[in-house]
């Protein structure tokens, strides 16, 4: 069953539709309606590929790093948003807690409204317009 707040793989689709590797995604929300289809942010271990103040990176030292099933340091790319179908979500790995769950979802929600100030789990304020 999928949740808001694990860690999956899913098969990412190749730009000619035909199937692609597994990857590693966030899943972020259901989406309201009939269908079962989810909200997820694309997951990487390639850390260079962050924007700074808005992606989330989860590293060893965080403490729902060892629940997350993530095997290295890794981001949880806000930035790189999809919305699939739940059956394409092949298994969980691992949930991240709820805290960084509200976290990421309000730092997309005011990028979203144009009023990016937030509140990291550290408490130090940001802002970025």
């Amino acid at each position: 069953m999928i949740a808001e707040g694990q860690v999956v793989l899913f098969r990412f689709p190749q730009t000619d539709q035909t199937e692609g590797s597994l990857r590693l995604a966030f899943v972020l929300r259901q989406l309201p309606g009939q269908y079962n289809d989810w909200l997820i942010c694309m997951i990487s271990s390639q850390l260079h590929q962050t924007i700074a103040d808005f992606d989330e990176v989860i590293t060893s030292k965080d403490s729902d790093f060892k629940q997350s099933g993530l095997k290295r340091s890794s981001v949880i790319r806000i930035s790189g948003l999809a919305v699939v179908e739940g059956s394409i979500l092949l298994g969980k790995l691992g949930q991240i807690d709820a805290h960084h769950l509200s976290f990421i979802k309000q730092r997309l929600a005011n990028w979203i409204r144009g009023t990016y100030q937030v509140t990291p789990p550290d408490g130090e304020t940001l802002c970025a317009n």
